[in-house]
């Protein structure tokens, strides 16, 4: 395939997991080098990138708050290990030459912008990579969530959701060797199937932009930009119910 983008602006949708390689806990700095310089390739397709990045390879929020604390404290500290996650990929890209901005929900002004809509779209323009940390800055807020406004804030024509699995399955497929993956849903066949590839609240979003969501597996090497220049990998969430297809 040519070296075209289908999308002008994308906004990427990475879980902390995925910075962790293969270890149990933190950052692996060989994984977020491959991360960086594959967004570095698509970013030299031309294509505007955001990111949002999530924080579970440090802290789970929902899951210290199932053990008895506060679920707003919890999620704060969530917060700031997406922060702690921005920064690192901030660096890893700029060792790539790409020039970013961290933007965050919550003032730290000493390492991040605050999140302004117009400047974040400025940004994106100038040929900037965007990092978007701190989620909402509101708790009870997935990054799936974060994701989804910011898309909708900045104008982005799809969300790429990098995931450790090929697409949407009807079941886990790490569980179910039967699982089947799905190449297209809808909107509200995700949330009636209750598939949880995003929260609900992040889907709802969506659907009501109309703008697609592909998922895809992170760790197969230039998926993220095999999904930009249109190549039919993964599943693609939208809103024709026509193009929708089951598994």
């Amino acid at each position: 395939m040519a070296d075209t983008a289908k999308y002008k602006r994308i906004l990427l949708k990475l879980s902390g997991e995925a910075l962790m390689g293969d270890q149990g806990y933190g950052i692996d700095p060989g994984t977020i080098t491959r991360i960086a310089q594959e967004i570095r390739d698509v970013h030299d397709l031309g294509v505007e990138i955001a990111i949002v990045v999530g924080g579970g390879n440090i802290f789970r929020g929902v899951a210290l708050a199932s053990k008895g604390m506060d679920r707003a404290s919890a999620d704060s500290m969530g917060m700031l290990a997406t922060t702690i996650n921005a920064l690192a990929l901030q660096d890893s890209l700029e060792k790539c030459n790409v020039f970013t901005r961290v933007m965050s929900a919550i003032e730290m002004n000493k390492i991040a912008e605050p999140f302004i809509r117009r400047r974040a779209i400025r940004h994106v323009e100038k040929g900037r990579v965007v990092i978007f940390a701190a989620g909402t800055g509101n708790p009870y807020f997935t990054t799936d969530s974060a994701a989804a406004l910011r898309a909708l804030e900045i104008k982005a024509d799809a969300i790429l959701k990098a995931t450790k699995v090929d697409g949407i399955y009807d079941k886990d497929p790490a569980k179910h060797a039967s699982a089947t993956m799905f190449d297209r849903l809808t909107y509200i066949e995700v949330i009636q199937r209750d598939l949880r590839v995003m929260d609900t609240s992040a889907i709802s979003l969506c659907r009501d932009s109309g703008v697609p969501i592909h998922v895809f597996n992170l760790h197969r090497p230039g998926n993220i930009a095999r999904v930009v220049k249109g190549e039919k990998i993964g599943t693609i969430v939208c809103p024709d119910d026509k193009q929708a297809v089951g598994g």
